[in-house]
């Protein structure tokens, strides 16, 4: 089963996404059919792990049960070789750094089924054509 398998690989800390055999998107996570074609997914590619903010905001309310000190910030990071941004916390980097284009990698706590958070790379920012068409 396509969860099942991207499951298994994020427990070996991988991230895999599906291409669409008509548009060559990657998706990530893998849905089994492609949301702008329609035509079912199976060719499983990696992704990431770094990647690139395309867009953030600074979240200043305490989540329930959650131990994150605010202000703390939630980003939409395209993966690299993905087509399509997913959530992520930022870290790492004082919220009022955090910006369009920044290089972000994930950081992993043991025994986790996905990234605590993303933090910075220290490489330069992407440029704004680069990840434009994920907005």
């Amino acid at each position: 089963c396509i969860r099942d398998r991207h499951l298994a690989a994020l427990a070996r800390r991988t991230v895999l996404g599906e291409r669409c055999p008509a548009c060559r998107k990657v998706y990530v996570p893998p849905r089994g059919a492609c949301p702008t074609c329609g035509v079912a997914t199976a060719e499983q590619v990696p992704v990431g792990p770094r990647g690139t903010v395309t867009t953030f905001c600074v979240v200043n309310i305490k989540a329930r049960d959650q131990d994150i000190e605010v202000p703390y910030v939630y980003a939409h990071i395209a993966l690299d070789g993905a087509d399509l941004a997913l959530h992520g916390r930022i870290g790492g980097i004082r919220h009022d750094q955090v910006r369009m284009g920044l290089r972000v990698e994930p950081v992993w706590t043991d025994g986790a089924r996905h990234p605590d958070h993303y933090r910075p790379t220290g490489e330069p920012d992407a440029h704004p054509d680069s990840y434009r068409d994920l907005l």
